[in-house]
């Protein structure tokens, strides 16, 4: 609590009575205009003077002044022309000691300012603690040496109190910042959500407005294939495997994108059923033979006898091993072999497949299944890949219970596949 200047009886303060006051100033508070009142108050009563005052420069722009009834207001103008007279003097200067015709005088008288006391530590000049005319005559030798001797002490708490000042107005900015950088990130936020949503709105729409002519156009190749237009010639039939090949890859392709619009939305459903999966993983390298040798390729896969049938939902573990075959042949250097495995023990059915090709830079692999992510070397090598299908592939094994399997070390290849329960599923279950 700051109190009001009181005038003293008349006797000059006590040095032990002055030193054990101001240093109670000194820690009366961190709030820099409430210290250097207090310090003002103790000034002007232990010395008896009509009023002390004290001029602190922030930083370079800033300045605070404060101090008891009755001060001069002194410009920062003013404030700086004694600095400039003072050039860093660590004395006091009083107005007895100078000529009238200085200038600083000149300052001094139009202030009514009788004692000077600058405030410096180290090279830094703090400020200035302004003193009037004494109450009762002429300032003494005392009063000088008094504030001389506290000079260092109060220099130390205002320096202390501005830096304390820096730190709290540093606080409100960053503090200030902060809530205008959360309310811009939510607003951003609401804005990405919106255009999430209208991005799966229309990887829906496009993906069913695709899928139904390219499965016309898959179906007619196939048609083709087997004869029932009539007889082909071998150029035409490999024109036409390539073309059916690459039409299946579409339908493939749209399947993955469903499914994540699916995924996003909370709609996509496992519908699981008793499936021959030794039989299925036959079915799906059969329809990539004519694809790998045309790279130079050959699928090496041995059928496991007296496979057990397993409760899966059949087309999107057929999607799975499509995605995973489909990568290895990419991926795989020309003339090598895949190889594909399908193992069977009394709990799990474990699919493996096997490339000698690029492999998976060790840097990529933690983000290898997250949604559009793509090794660095295969974006160089399969610059139209969608980086969904083993996104898409993890959710799916996952749902049933199962694990995805994988293993790669850069520039010798990798195996990629799937671990699933014997114990089989519902009828039904939310992937999400």
């Amino acid at each position: 609590m700051i109190t009001k200047h009181k005038v003293s009886r008349g006797h000059p303060a006590q040095a032990s009575d002055f030193y054990a006051q101001i240093t109670h100033s000194l820690t009366a508070s961190t709030d820099l205009r409430a210290l250097i009142e207090h310090l003002s108050e103790e000034i002007a009563s232990q010395l008896d003077v009509r009023y002390a005052s004290f001029f602190v420069f922030i930083d370079s722009d800033r300045t605070i002044s404060g101090g008891t009834e009755g001060r001069p207001n002194v410009p920062k103008a003013d404030a700086q022309s004694i600095d400039l007279y003072m050039a860093g003097n660590r004395r006091i200067v009083s107005l007895g000691d100078l000529k009238k015709d200085d200038r600083l005088y000149r300052l001094m008288v139009s202030h009514q300012i009788n004692i000077i006391v600058p405030l410096v530590r180290g090279h830094t000049h703090l400020g200035y603690i302004f003193i009037g005319d004494s109450l009762f005559g002429r300032h003494t030798k005392k009063q000088l040496a008094l504030m001389s001797s506290i000079a260092d002490e109060i220099a130390i708490a205002i320096q202390n109190t501005v830096s304390i000042h820096a730190l709290r107005e540093l606080n409100a900015t960053l503090k200030q910042r902060i809530n205008d950088a959360t309310r811009e990130l939510q607003s951003s936020n609401a804005q990405l959500q919106l255009l999430d949503k209208s991005k799966d709105e229309f990887i829906s729409m496009a993906s069913h407005q695709l899928r139904t002519p390219l499965t016309s156009v898959k179906g007619y190749l196939s048609m083709l294939l087997e004869g029932d237009a009539g007889e082909i010639n071998e150029t035409q039939r490999q024109l036409i495997d390539h073309a059916f090949n690459g039409s299946e890859r579409m339908v493939h392709l749209i399947s993955d994108f469903l499914n994540l619009s699916r995924l996003q939305t909370g709609t996509f459903l496992l519908d699981a059923h008793p499936v021959d999966i030794a039989k299925l993983v036959a079915q799906e390298l059969d329809a990539l033979k004519t694809d790998a040798m045309s790279r130079g390729l050959s699928l090496e896969y041995t059928p496991p006898t007296d496979a057990p049938m397993v409760t899966i939902d059949e087309d999107k573990v057929r999607q799975v091993i499509m995605n995973l075959a489909d990568n290895a042949l990419y991926y795989s250097k020309e003339n090598s072999t895949i190889k594909v495995s399908l193992e069977f023990d009394k709990k799990f059915v474990t699919f493996r497949i096997k490339d000698s090709g690029m492999g998976v830079p060790k840097a990529d692999q933690p983000g290898l299944f997250t949604k559009f992510f793509r090794a660095s070397n295969a974006k160089k090598q399969r610059p139209d890949g969608t980086g969904i299908g083993l996104f898409v592939a993890k959710k799916v094994i996952t749902a049933h219970g199962g694990t995805m399997l994988f293993e790669s070390i850069e520039g010798k290849g990798s195996t990629f596949g799937f671990r699933l329960p014997l114990g089989g599923l519902p009828a039904a279950k939310d992937v999400n």
